[in-house]
């Protein structure tokens, strides 16, 4: 196959002589200008770029075909976890063709015993038909008879919160404006609930309007700006905060997190019961008590219908374990463990199986992933005794991930939780904790004939020698019998590697048609994420960022040694801050990859602090205010590591003009940059998208944007979109 076209007549990018001295140090910033979307220079630029990318893409053969059959294989749709809620049961559900996932309900059955058929509660698509619309959160009432829903517009995230009367379908409450990412805590059975709530834009400085968030108490019916201030008054602006009530009402748990700090502070109050006569007051001035304040680890506690206060925490413990104390008594020197740390597991969730039939002989349900794998264990609730009669352990289906663990507020003997895998669209099953056994209980809504997949993971060594997983995806025929590679092929390496996020197994379109048509797709579990507990994020955070793209570079050097593939035909892929990640691979390592897909990226990691929330992530990157810190995000910062005479990767930077995340200032100026400074002819693209943002999109965009990001991929791999063939001359 030819190599295709690089792009011509690029929109003009001058250099400015911007200089910063900062700490002592000269740093460059020639595309200031770029910063500001309104600019009259920016605005041809973007103009420019839209036309170059249209250019460019006109020459990928085979995109309305990966378009046609990632479409296919999103065909399944998905079916949520079942939320119980009395005698009803909410449930998320899209079909096949549905741009976005609508929120359904089934009421209690009729006189005559038979379940009514599921109604729709939520659709986006009746709210707004263009698709700009998203669903963000939602949260029933304990008696299923009222659900907070909060919906954004835009790409924007910026959540409006409402209450829906579940029967009538009619909204009873709200607009609440400013509640983006707002847990919901409902008061049982006194029409209120907390939530968290951003300060008015005219009570706080225009460059913080995206901070000072405080937690309120909002009663149904009256008008939010008259809602009582709980907490948050006077701590740190970028503070987020947590709010959960005891199903029994009594008490109240704050959390508060200095932005995506690994660490978080913890308070409870008595709420007194239902019928004191002090409910009022104490419902509207809690009086706090510190849990766990000032703790370098996460304490995430709730109260169990048994009244005991579970804690699960990773203090003492990177890997994470369960605590009980009694709420009255919530202090670390009072817990004691339930389920301690593993020594290679990961606890991810649990949940408590009690009552009717479990009176005597109550459970505790726990989730872990083992090197990103999931796996459940049972346990006695009294003691935290592992169960392992004919049982237990819980057999999954397959090699894969589970979500969260859900049971009846009511307790019971039943868990239900999804399951995926790399060829295995999300299913629900229920888990009978009486039997130990688990039986699907739901199906997506359509089906897909899914291809012949294998999957390996790997074990590699990185530069200091840490040892580090990677999954690697191929087709079954691409194998010999022992498990190796019968030839090279194109490939994608794709990573994260921050903010403990872990890369578990998961079904993805995107993947399996990549390769179905012949590729090779490898997903590196670098450190920065949670695969391994919190001390493997904290290796990959602030001064160590340098050893995720340092994982990273030799995930992509053990695909070519073991001969999955060769440098010229691979690619590395990442988003937000996988993002940065590629970003620093291209400029670290130019001779690795032969294309770069780079998604909603953070690239200039001097400046990143003042746009979008990138405040909030100084905890996890550094500050450049602080001359240690700025040394380590200058040493890696992508944009300032671009060097004239390099023969760059083909590069697509996609952006979202909606994104209140991540601004796509970055990009833009990584784009010029490196477009003035590449030697090669391999074209620096950039794919700019309205009315969408960092998250939730429509299937429609969703479709697009892999069928444009997997043809450009392809066409500087040498996968032949067209044929499902390897191109034999690179």
């Amino acid at each position: 196959m030819t190599s295709p076209t690089p792009q011509t007549g690029l929109p003009p990018a001058p250099r400015l002589d911007v200089v910063d001295v900062l700490h002592g140090r000269d740093v460059a910033d020639p595309y200031r200008w770029l910063e500001d979307p309104a600019d009259e220079r920016t605005v041809a630029w973007s103009r420019g770029q839209r036309e170059a990318f249209a250019r460019a893409a006109a020459t990928w053969p085979g995109r309305d075909g990966a378009a046609a059959r990632i479409r296919d294989l999103l065909g399944a749709g998905y079916v949520g976890v079942p939320v119980w809620r009395g005698s009803r049961r909410f449930v998320m559900r899209r079909d096949g063709a549905q741009e976005h996932g609508v929120l359904t309900v089934v009421d209690a059955p009729g006189p005559d015993g038979a379940e009514p058929a599921p109604r729709v509660l939520i659709d986006p698509m009746a709210l707004d038909p263009s698709g700009l619309t998203t669903l963000d959160a939602w949260q029933p009432t304990l008696s299923g008879d009222l659900i907070a829903y909060q919906v954004s517009e835009g790409g924007s995230e910026e959540s409006v919160l409402r209450v829906l009367d579940v029967t009538t379908g009619a909204d009873v409450d709200g607009p609440v404006d400013r509640a983006r990412y707002s847990p919901v805590a409902w008061v049982p059975d006194r029409r209120a609930f907390y939530y968290v709530r951003r300060l008015p834009p005219g009570q706080v400085p225009e460059a913080e309007r995206q901070y000072h968030r405080r937690v309120y108490l909002h009663t149904l019916g009256t008008d939010p700006a008259q809602d009582v201030e709980i907490f948050g008054a006077g701590r740190d602006v970028r503070s987020y905060y947590g709010v959960r009530v005891s199903r029994d009402g009594r008490w109240l748990i704050v959390t508060a997190a200095t932005g995506t700090a690994p660490r978080n502070d913890t308070w409870i109050a008595d709420l007194g019961g239902p019928d004191a006569p002090d409910r009022d007051a104490a419902l509207a001035a809690p009086v706090l008590r510190p849990v766990a304040v000032g703790l370098d680890a996460r304490v995430s506690p709730f109260v169990g219908r048994d009244g005991r206060l579970y804690v699960a925490t990773d203090l003492d413990a990177p890997r994470g374990r369960l605590a009980v104390t009694t709420p009255d008594r919530p202090e670390p020197e009072h817990w004691h463990d339930l389920i301690p740390q593993d020594g290679e597991a990961v606890l991810e969730d649990v949940v408590l199986l009690d009552g009717a039939p479990l009176d005597t002989a109550p459970v505790l349900l726990a989730s872990w992933t083992r090197h990103a794998v999931s796996e459940l264990t049972a346990h006695a609730l009294g003691d935290g005794t592992p169960l392992d009669d004919a049982r237990w352990p819980v057999r999954l289906p397959g090699i894969g991930s589970i979500g969260s663990l859900v049971s009846r507020p009511e307790g019971g003997h039943e868990a239900w939780f999804a399951y995926t895998d790399h060829t295995t669209t999300p299913h629900v099953y229920r888990l009978d904790a009486v039997t130990g056994g688990i039986t699907l209980w739901a199906s997506p809504p359509g089906t897909v004939e899914v291809p012949d997949v294998v999957t390996r993971q790997v074990t590699y060594t990185s530069t200091d020698g840490t040892a580090v997983r990677m999954f690697v995806i191929a087709r079954a025929d691409a194998l010999t019998p022992d498990g190796a590679p019968t030839a090279a092929r194109p490939a994608i390496l794709y990573g994260y590697g921050g903010f403990d996020v872990a890369l578990t197994p998961g079904y993805s379109a995107s993947i399996l048609a990549w390769v179905e048509a012949g590729g090779v797709y490898a997903v590196a579990n670098l450190r920065g994420g949670s695969e391994e507990g919190q001390e493997w994020h904290r290796a990959g955070m602030l001064g160590a960022k340098q050893n995720v793209f340092d994982d990273f570079h030799a995930a992509a050097e053990r695909l070519v040694a073991d001969g999955w593939t060769t440098p010229a035909m691979l690619a590395a892929s990442g988003g937000s801050n996988g993002g940065l990640l590629v970003g620093a691979a291209l400029t670290q390592r130019p001779d690795l990859f032969a294309a770069v897909v780079c998604s909603a990226p953070l690239l200039d990691m001097v400046r990143y602090e003042q746009f979008g929330l990138g405040a909030t992530w100084n905890v996890e990157y550094g500050s450049a205010d602080v001359a240690e810190e700025f040394a380590w995000l200058l040493a890696y910062s992508p944009y300032h590591r671009v060097t004239e005479g390099v023969d760059y990767p083909a590069t697509l930077f996609t952006v979202f003009d909606g994104d209140s995340r991540v601004d796509p200032l970055h990009a833009r100026k990584m784009c010029a940059a490196l477009q003035h400074a590449t030697s090669g002819s391999r074209p620096i693209l950039i794919r700019a998208e309205g009315d969408v943002g960092h998250g939730a999109r429509a299937l429609s965009r969703t479709v697009e944007l892999a069928a444009d990001t997997m043809a450009f991929t392809a066409a500087w791999t040498g996968l032949d979109l067209t044929a499902g063939q390897v191109a034999v001359d690179r």
